[in-house]
């Protein structure tokens, strides 16, 4: 895992060496703040952490302040609870949403459940033509029409097919138009309105992408899905191509809600389950002894 990680942040471990390139035991405030900044931590969040440093402190101080921002109550939902399991995934064009869900369906198969695909983001012909091939490339079912088609029909087809074939989980994807779009918002409303009515409670959890490159800009993206239609959990994509790692502590700062996943590459197994410990000491061991 850890060399995994390593190589996910490896960018933003560059970064931290640019402004920090001797290791020590112990550290200022004034060099955390600069290395904080550098990996792109909100600055407000930067000035939090420094309010609780002594002037010198070492590792386990800092340790201790950084995984602090995990320490909220999140409601993690487990997806082997139910049968079938609604996933919507969620997410601006360009986020990774797509290659994503073909992440979520390999990781499924690999743990030996049953999928089946939704490919509800009917508003672009090329979103229904890469959903397909993926469904081919990983062997497994996918619910698809044409470009323009009512997106809430597919949800509702997806999760009645899977009810009839007795699938573990479904993987809806969703129009990825720009998230201040009115129209996009109440198809949203729309789809989950009949989720529900194909499945009681469906879908189970509303999943955002969030696009590591944009670091943490991509905060305002997810406050105003979440306000439309309420995140249960996010996946960040795209962190082995930024040097702005750190902006995962500024998402979990901000949005208190669970990280699940981190995508560590282009390939179907290039996915790992988001471990807030492992996170931590990865940025750590490119500052302290």
């Amino acid at each position: 895992m850890f060399n995994i990680l390593k190589k996910v942040f490896g960018r933003t471990n560059k970064a931290i060496q640019e402004v920090a390139p001797i290791k020590k035991k112990k550290i200022t405030p004034e060099e955390f703040e600069d290395i904080l900044l550098e990996a792109d931590v909100n600055y407000e969040l930067v000035e939090k952490f420094l309010e609780e440093l002594p002037s010198s402190f070492d590792r386990a101080t800092a340790y201790n302040v950084l995984i602090s921002v995990f320490q909220y109550k999140a409601n993690w939902k487990d997806d082997k609870s139910t049968k079938p399991f609604v996933d919507m995934i969620i997410g601006v064009n360009g986020a990774g949403k797509t290659t994503t869900i073909a992440k979520l369906a390999r990781l499924h198969q690999k743990e030996g459940r049953t999928v089946v695909l939704g490919a509800a983001d009917t508003f672009r012909a090329a979103a229904i033509e890469q959903l397909s091939r993926w469904a081919i490339k990983l062997e497994i079912p996918i619910v698809a029409t044409r470009q323009g088609h009512d997106p809430s029909a597919v949800v509702y087809d997806t999760i009645s097919s899977a009810i009839a074939k007795n699938i573990d989980h479904v993987l809806i994807d969703t129009a990825g138009r720009l998230h201040t779009q009115t129209n996009l918002g109440e198809e949203l409303k729309k789809m989950v309105r009949i989720a529900d009515k194909a499945l009681p409670n469906a879908p189970h959890r509303k999943m955002l992408i969030l696009d590591g490159t944009q670091g943490s800009s991509s905060i305002n993206q997810a406050k105003i899905f979440n306000e439309l239609i309420g995140i249960d959990g996010i996946i960040i994509t795209k962190l082995d191509g930024t040097a702005k790692g750190g902006s995962v502590l500024s998402i979990a700062d901000e949005l208190q809600m669970p990280i699940y996943y981190i995508g560590t590459g282009e390939q179907p197994d290039d996915l790992i389950q988001f471990k807030a410990n492992d996170y931590v000491n990865t940025i750590l061991d490119e500052i302290f002894i």
